[in-house]
């Protein structure tokens, strides 16, 4: 054996020279490894934080120097939103008013939707059904958004103004009605998922009382996945406030503060969508008036992630 010595281990294994050698170079990368990866993970970790600090101090800062400009008072009780006239008005209900009246009616189309389409697919359908429909129905949330928007425009809006003769080329119904349809991926993957999760022994304790399967699904696995509906109903709702081509696209650009789903609205996002057109100049009120209403949305949505969090602990306490 050409200078190759053999060994004998614990396990009465016979190792070469050459192969000890690789395996203790094995076991040093293996524990370089471990050591490095930890390290990496947090870095990682804080990139993550850092960014979201960097978000929150610039939205802040420069939300800050407009109500040097505008008082708060102004901003959060006037009910004209006029920036671009002389003198302009900055009342941001106007533009609240359009986000809730979208974010209203997309949540009326997708939850029943959403939940009618979870309950199918975790208590009707069969494996092969669901792994058809399934995928299926979440490629419409790889949709780029800037196509519902010309979808509602294009082909939604004019089939509305054939059943409601008012309704205006730019309205809140027809955004309101896509944005329902994009987020209904979300809200059924979502709470079939938790109700998926609900244990087999529910169900079959269930049906063994004596209850259909329709009670059951309502009755027992609904109540038990609660809170993963819950999160998943906010998760959709959350992208219907922040979602921007659809509404900038179909909406319109008139802020108006009515409740009329009709006419031209102006949504929190459409207007950062106007701003950021280059219609306002760098260091003008109008242009730090975006991280003004930037911040509302910001507080619109973290005030709404609370509440679900109370919400599913709350009911998942009980069940």
């Amino acid at each position: 054996m050409k200078g190759v010595f053999i060994l004998a281990t614990k396990d009465n294994h016979a190792l070469s020279v050459q192969e000890m050698i690789v395996e203790k170079r094995k076991k040093r990368k293996a524990f370089s490894m471990d050591r490095i990866m930890p390290v990496v993970l947090l870095l990682t970790a804080c990139v993550s934080v850092l960014t979201t600090l960097g978000i929150l101090f610039t939205l802040l800062f420069e939300t800050f120097i407009f109500f040097d400009r505008v008082p708060i008072g102004e901003f959060l009780t006037a009910q004209k939103w006029y920036p671009f006239s002389n003198p302009g008005s900055f009342g941001v209900l106007p533009l609240i008013s359009g986000t809730l009246k979208v974010t209203i009616i997309a949540v009326i189309v997708a939850v029943p939707i959403g939940l009618a389409t979870a309950i199918y697919l975790s208590e009707y359908a069969s494996e092969r059904a669901r792994r058809i429909i399934k995928p299926i129905m979440e490629v419409l949330a790889g949709v780029p958004t800037i196509v519902y928007g010309f979808f509602a425009l294009t082909f939604v809006t004019p089939i509305l103004r054939e059943i409601f003769p008012s309704l205006e080329i730019f309205n809140a119904l027809s955004p309101g009605i896509v944005i329902g349809i994009m987020i209904t991926p979300t809200i059924a993957s979502l709470s079939e998922d938790a109700m998926s999760s609900v244990p087999q022994a529910m169900r079959e304790g269930a049906l063994g009382l004596g209850s259909t399967k329709l009670e059951v699904a309502f009755k027992v696995v609904l109540p038990a996945a609660i809170s993963g509906i819950v999160a998943s109903i906010v998760l959709g709702v959350s992208r219907a406030i922040g979602e921007t081509m659809i509404v900038a696209v179909a909406g319109g650009s008139t802020p108006n503060l009515s409740w009329d789903i009709t006419s031209s609205i102006q949504t929190m996002t459409a207007y950062i969508v106007q701003v950021s057109q280059g219609d306002a100049g760098y260091g003008t009120t109008i242009y730090y008036s975006i991280y003004a209403v930037g911040f509302t949305l910001f507080l619109f949505t973290l005030v709404m992630n609370l509440l679900a969090q109370y919400v599913s602990r709350r009911f998942k306490e009980e069940y």
